[in-house]
């Protein structure tokens, strides 16, 4: 890559588009803005990259500082938005009809997914994006720590206050009978 940005920066995204966009989806709310999401990060990262000695680059582990990107432009967005009024929805096209799941057991799906990711979002968010990043994506803690900036000991401590916060928030919902069914793992 250190060679030739451009032809080196595509093998970045190549390599690194899935888990670039599988944390965009966690720390957005809709797939296009997780599209968006992932698309400014990587032109955040190509920009930052124009401006990095050969030395630098060759000395970075891409998937952290990427994964940082992502994080500190999904919190950017966030702030922007709140800073102005949301837009009104737009409608869109019919879908095709697909070979595939049911639509009891895709709306099943997607209320499961997004009742999760609204308790995931009521986590602070060292231990949101811990949780995300350690068991939806599957990083390593000491990845993990290296996105959110702190030493192994507290990523992992903020795993587990995630998950335990996340499980207490489960239970507190299942008993008052909004999750029904729906288990964190253990680690």
């Amino acid at each position: 890559m250190v060679a030739d940005l451009d032809a080196g920066f595509a093998d970045v995204v190549r390599t690194h588009e899935r888990v670039v966009y599988s944390v965009a989806q966690r720390l957005s709310s809709r797939p296009a803005d997780a599209e968006d999401l992932a698309a400014d990060a990587f032109l955040r990262a190509y920009q930052a990259l124009r401006g990095y000695h050969s030395e630098r680059i060759a000395a970075l582990r891409l998937r952290p500082w990427l994964l940082t990107i992502v994080r500190n432009t999904a919190r950017n967005a966030a702030r922007d938005a709140a800073r102005r009024p949301a837009a009104p929805p737009a409608f869109g096209p019919a879908e095709q009809l697909a070979s595939g799941p049911s639509v009891e057991q895709q709306v099943e799906h997607d209320d499961a997914a997004r009742e999760l990711g609204a308790v995931l979002a009521q986590l602070p968010e060292a231990q949101r994006v811990a949780v995300v990043l350690r068991h939806v994506v599957g990083l390593p803690t000491s990845e993990v720590a290296e996105v959110l900036g702190c030493p192994d000991g507290t990523a992992k401590s903020h795993i587990s206050r995630g998950l335990h916060r996340l499980r207490a928030l489960l239970t507190e919902q299942a008993g008052d009978g909004l999750v029904a069914g729906r288990t964190v793992g253990r680690c």
